[in-house]
């Protein structure tokens, strides 16, 4: 009960004018899937302000129907980059000026948060009411990606910048960023703040932080919208997380509509040709996992990582696969692993304490959770939570977790941004009878 109580102080500490930021100084602004994680725990104890932290992030949305993946409500705070004046997002008509944006965006996480709000607080007329009003900007943002980020009309959408998938800095994205080629006055002149604020050993390096300054740029010359990005960038992948979790959504959106007398014919449609190619696309045999999709080089990407989990938070894997899935876990979990680290553990790209390279992360867990739970794989989805759980009393409230039993007994608190809303709000979720 002590840490139930920690956790909701320190989203209330972390609690700014209607929105959470993730944790203070390291990332003083509005995220997207951060805010959306952040409302699905306030929701279990205060859904007032649930929903007052997504209609503050919806208020930041495009014409075009882009959720950015930062919103800078606060101009005064220096102590990120890129900040607002770097993203430059007004070039774009359809950009808000108030609040300033970030130009990409992050996993489509608001179909299947509303969906848990409303059946948590179904008789509850105010929380029906937000959620009829919301419903259809959720719509409208999955007909971005749809009309957008789908050239070849599959169902499946692309990335053209890691921050995009959530998982910044994943080995996934290695070779595809090797072929930006970084010549003197490629990029403009930049300082970072992170490494001011967190171990460098568990951020990106800078070789890395160039290349994401390079794909910043390649969208601003677009206005982050046009269509010639995928025709320009060396980055571009249908990521099999991001598309997964549209997926779960997007059948969200259809239940909600169904119970609120909406219509999601347009939504069923994408639905329909989402669900026959993902699983075509995605699936790797050899490695029994989902994997993404290198757009540019028309190939899979072939790496195991917690992105080829996710699908089963979809219900996308028939029981079969979804075993070999479950078996992969269960495997790590009796080597001597918490679950689920979020890179392959037997790669030599495994790196257990740098930023999304091996740790574990809170918002991941909850979702494999859900997951494997919706195949009757409770005794996997256990370990799963009660991993989280133990980390979280043993190390804290932080941002990500080693992933190494042995590692984890000569450590005294996690990795990345200590006192982190989504680690606070995912265990509150998890630790709560709904």
């Amino acid at each position: 009960m002590r840490d139930l109580e920690l956790a909701k102080q320190i989203i209330k500490n972390n609690w700014r004018d209607g929105f959470s930021v993730p944790t203070s100084k390291l990332y003083p602004f509005q995220w997207m899937w951060d805010s959306g994680f952040v409302a699905l725990g306030t929701a279990t104890y205060d859904v007032k302000m649930s929903m007052t932290e997504i209609g503050k992030l919806f208020s930041g949305q495009w014409e075009n129907g882009m959720i950015p993946h930062i919103l800078f409500h606060s101009e005064n705070e220096h102590t990120y980059f890129p900040n607002f004046d770097f993203w430059n997002s007004q070039v774009n008509k359809g950009a808000p000026t108030n609040p300033k944006s970030s130009g990409i965006t992050q996993p489509a996480v608001f179909g299947f948060i509303l969906e848990d709000i409303l059946k948590n607080h179904w008789e509850n007329q105010e929380v029906k009411d937000f959620v009829k009003g919301i419903f259809p900007k959720v719509v409208n943002y999955h007909r971005f990606l749809y009309d957008y980020r789908d050239p070849n009309q599959e169902g499946l959408f692309f990335i053209y910048h890691p921050w995009e998938s959530g998982r910044d800095n994943s080995p996934l994205w290695d070779e595809s960023m090797k072929n930006i080629e970084i010549l003197p006055g490629t990029i403009p002149p930049y300082e970072r703040k992170d490494t001011a604020l967190s171990n460098e050993n568990q951020r990106p390096t800078q070789d890395k932080y160039d290349r994401y300054v390079y794909l910043l740029e390649l969208g601003k010359k677009y206005k982050y919208e046009g269509k010639e990005i995928a025709e320009e960038s060396p980055f571009l992948v249908q990521d099999n997380m991001m598309n997964a979790i549209l997926i779960k959504s997007n059948d969200s959106l259809i239940q909600i509509a169904e119970d609120l007398g909406l219509d999601a014919g347009q939504v069923i449609e994408w639905q329909q040709l989402s669900k026959s190619n993902f699983d075509q696309k995605f699936w790797n045999e050899e490695l029994g996992m989902y994997v993404g999709y290198d757009l540019r080089n028309e190939k899979q990407m072939l790496h195991k990582e917690i992105g080829g989990i996710v699908p089963l938070f979809a219900s996308i894997p028939d029981q079969g696969k979804a075993k070999r899935i479950n078996d992969y876990l269960q495997n790590l979990s009796s080597r001597g692993y918490y679950l689920c680290p979020s890179y392959d553990v037997d790669s030599p790209n495994f790196e257990s304490m740098r930023y999304w390279r091996g740790p574990i992360w809170p918002q991941m867990n909850w979702m494999v959770h859900k997951g494997l739970l919706e195949y009757s794989f409770d005794e996997t989805a256990g370990i799963v939570k009660d991993d989280l759980i133990t980390l979280i009393h043993k190390l804290g409230f932080y941002e990500y977790f080693e992933a190494q039993k042995e590692v984890v007994e000569t450590l005294q608190k996690g990795y990345g941004g200590n006192n982190f809303s989504w680690t606070a709000s995912s265990y509150i979720h998890l630790n709560t009878n709904r």
